[in-house]
């Protein structure tokens, strides 16, 4: 994958209110957030992004992480869920960014997009430079026909995207993952917000 330039997106997500840092590489990250995040309530959003990092095993050495990946033996996924959109810090991926600095989420239970949008003291998005696209329209369509696609079949959806993980088909499926979409044209009102870019291509 051609290498991605940061600037022009940086810039941008600077003048939307966003704190910016990238990093060569997911370990520099890693310890970039290993260093930030300390004795804290910690909530992981869906992410294959944080799964191939291995941020969950860095951070919970001196956190309380919350992940519905890492269910803990006599807790239900809704419960993890809920403890993880009370937490003090909620760190996700996104499904697209576009250059302009609109970010972009698919969501199924939508509990990743509501804890994105707001109740944390601080929220952290990590990003794959192939998360990034030119703009708004190449951003959401990067979003409804890669991410969500290659996310439901690898959960094994019986929906006719996981099939081919070739596009969305707009389907009525009761397996359909794709339930709600956020957009971020700029930072919250409340709450810090830090995007991370790495030049690595993470997650779908």
């Amino acid at each position: 994958m051609e290498r991605k330039d940061f600037d022009t997106l940086k810039k941008n997500l600077i003048s939307l209110g966003y704190t910016v840092r990238c990093f060569e590489t997911s370990s520099e990250a890693v310890g970039y957030l290993d260093s930030e995040i300390d004795n804290q309530t910690v909530g992981f959003g869906g992410s294959m992004t944080l799964e191939e990092m291995g941020l969950y095993e860095q951070l919970s050495k001196h956190n309380k992480v919350f992940w519905h990946h890492r269910l803990p033996k006599g807790k239900t996924n809704s419960e993890i869920r809920a403890e993880a959109n009370a937490a003090a810090i909620y760190i996700s991926s996104v499904n697209g960014i576009s250059e302009n600095g609109e970010i972009i989420n698919i969501d199924g239970n939508c509990n990743r997009v509501a804890s994105i949008f707001y109740g944390h003291k601080k929220v952290y998005l990590v990003i794959g430079e192939n998360k990034i696209e030119k703009d708004y329209d190449s951003a959401l369509y990067r979003a409804r026909n890669v991410a969500a696609p290659l996310n439901a079949k690898r959960l094994g959806a019986k929906t006719p995207c996981a099939e081919k993980a070739d596009h969305c088909y707009n389907c009525k499926s009761p397996e359909r993952i794709c339930r709600g979409l956020s957009v971020l044209w700029g930072k919250p009102m409340t709450g810090d917000f830090e995007v991370i870019l790495i030049h690595e291509k993470l997650g779908f």
